[in-house]
């Protein structure tokens, strides 16, 4: 959705390095917003962005206005179940609005592959979920979280940060990451919520207003109480003004 940072910098040059031509979307897409959200202040600068693109090797960014790409009121894609929970409770109509732009995206630019950050993970469940539902003739590749040199993820939203809470900020990512090593250390069929309360207690206590923060089952979006095949410890946190989402996937192939 533009202001680029180095988080969509670095999907842009690995899909150089990895396809023939790169097609790059910038769309501040309204129909993801609700009511209330930031959709009129959402930071935009289309000359700073193309120049960021055009260093970083795209061949096409794609930038139309709204009334390109909704005309008129546009048919909705709306994916099942995995946009019930977290972001899809907080958030009712956001998920409509990125599965419907990400499918009018993909039937205009008809790409090989499409390149998405991890740190927006239940989107790339609920899209991964429509590709397969749709039998669309692509593969996604999620790539890692890209952070600032702190820890915190890179996002767009972080300019609205202010310093002291940017200083604070990073203890969403250490507070993922202790709740990831203390996870890891149980067994199969342990109770590990205690140990995913106690993380959301900690955020609260240093001024965070925790929306969600839960371990659940990536292929269900579901909260887990124990270890399952497929986990993440998602978290999403109001620091101040602003909205910070996150997540860390758990490595538990020792466990099985």
């Amino acid at each position: 959705m533009g202001a680029f940072h180095e988080g969509h910098l670095q999907l842009m040059r690995t899909a150089k390095r990895e396809t023939d031509r790169v097609v790059v979307s910038l769309f501040v897409n309204p129909t993801q917003f609700g009511k209330g959200e930031d959709f009129s202040k959402y930071p935009r600068d289309l000359e700073r962005d193309a120049r960021l693109a055009d260093e970083a090797g795209v061949d096409v960014l794609f930038a139309p206005p709204v009334e390109e790409m909704y005309p008129r009121l546009a048919t909705s894609v709306h994916v099942p179940v995995v946009t019930d929970l977290w972001e899809g409770e907080v958030r009712p109509t956001h998920f409509d609005g990125v599965a419907t732009i990400v499918c009018k995206l993909f039937n205009i630019v008809r790409p090989t592959v499409a390149y998405f950050g991890q740190k927006d993970l239940q989107q790339c469940i609920v899209i991964g979920r429509m590709v397969e539902d749709l039998n669309m003739p692509l593969k996604l590749s999620i790539q890692p979280t890209v952070r600032e040199s702190d820890g915190l993820a890179m996002s767009s939203r972080n300019v609205y940060l202010s310093s002291e809470e940017r200083a604070v900020a990073p203890r969403i990512y250490q507070e993922l990451i202790r709740c990831q090593t203390e996870i890891t250390k149980r067994e199969y069929g342990d109770n590990v919520s205690p140990i995913v309360e106690n993380s959301k207690d900690s955020l609260e206590s240093l001024g965070f207003r925790v929306d969600y923060l839960n371990l659940i089952d990536m292929d269900s979006t579901e909260k887990s109480d124990h270890l399952v095949d497929r986990a993440a410890i998602i978290v999403a946190a109001r620091l101040g003004t602003t909205r910070l989402i996150d997540n860390v996937i758990l490595n538990v192939a020792s466990h099985a």
